[in-house]
């Protein structure tokens, strides 16, 4: 079925009538009475009994009424919310986003979307690996997502923008095992239990490069949660590895940040879906793109 059937349809209930519907509809009776009949093969059902110039609604008649007058309502109010968000005047932004780019780069880039265009949206929607971001932007659950990665993303489904890069560095205590200021070597690391991330993500992964290697680390806790990385460090659980975005945070938290050698660099890449897309996903990208060389 399509809307202008469903239109048609209400318009032959509401005047009560075909010869009616149509005069309303500028519409020759013919091609009513042909639409009504696709779309009562569409639902496989009479719709109506026709009794002489009188057009009586069937129960499957009667069950579709509030159902097309729901559709043809939520047709207006996206043909509402498109013009405003045209103008950039209201409307609503969903974004996929991984936990590690939450911090920097994806508070700068609301920051700077919600001072230009402050009556729209966002919607926020966590995804924990890039492989969930793409999926979710590739299947249209979000116009756009945030994710991290060592290497750029595939375009296939979607297409990468690079945002950024961001370093991986090393988190602990105060009174920590290293000595501040000081760049610790991976091979350093054996030993020490640390606090990972799920598979899939960056920091996961040079972790498990690091076991790889030879290197005996330990997994002390392994959680989804990014913002517990930080409380576990402070209690004495273990060292974590984290991006650099996160190494204000936790200094102001009173943890002590350390540089990684060899440096690992991550990239950050926004991701939009292919094709057309909306306004305001168009100026969050504009947005987004780094400013500097």
């Amino acid at each position: 079925m399509d809307f202008r059937q469903l239109t048609y349809f209400l318009a032959i209930v509401d005047h009560g009538g075909f010869t009616r519907a149509a005069a309303a509809l500028y519409v020759s009776q013919p091609s009513l009475s042909q639409a009504i009949q696709n779309l009562e093969r569409d639902v496989n059902a009479a719709l109506f009994h026709r009794i002489g110039r009188r057009a009586v609604l069937t129960e499957a008649g009667v069950a579709l009424v509030p159902r097309a007058r729901e559709a043809l309502h939520a047709l207006e109010l996206a043909r509402a919310s498109v013009g405003s968000v045209r103008a950039l005047r209201g409307g609503r932004l969903e974004m996929a986003t991984m936990a590690s780019p939450t911090i920097e780069p994806l508070s700068t880039m609301v920051r700077r979307f919600t001072e230009r265009f402050p009556e729209v949206s966002l919607s926020l929607r966590v995804a924990l690996t890039p492989e969930a971001v793409i999926e979710t932007v590739r299947t249209g659950g979000c116009e756009l997502g945030l994710l991290i990665t060592s290497s750029p993303p595939p375009g296939r489904d979607v297409v990468p923008h690079h945002v950024g890069d961001d370093r991986l560095v090393l988190v602990t205590p105060q009174d920590g095992p290293f000595p501040p200021g000081r760049a610790v070597r991976a091979e350093q690391l054996a030993g020490h239990r640390l606090i990972v991330g799920q598979r899939g993500t960056g920091i996961r992964a040079y972790v498990d490069d690091l076991k790889a290697l030879g290197i005996d680390v330990r997994i002390a806790v392994e959680t989804e949660h990014r913002m517990a990385f930080l409380p576990l460090v402070l209690g004495g659980v273990g060292l974590a590895v984290v991006t650099e975005s996160w190494a204000g945070l936790s200094e102001r938290s009173g943890a002590l940040v350390l540089d990684l050698e060899p440096a690992r660099v991550q990239h950050n890449f926004l991701v939009s879906r292919k094709g057309q897309l909306t306004p305001a996903a168009g100026a969050f990208l504009e947005i987004a793109r780094p400013t500097g060389p």
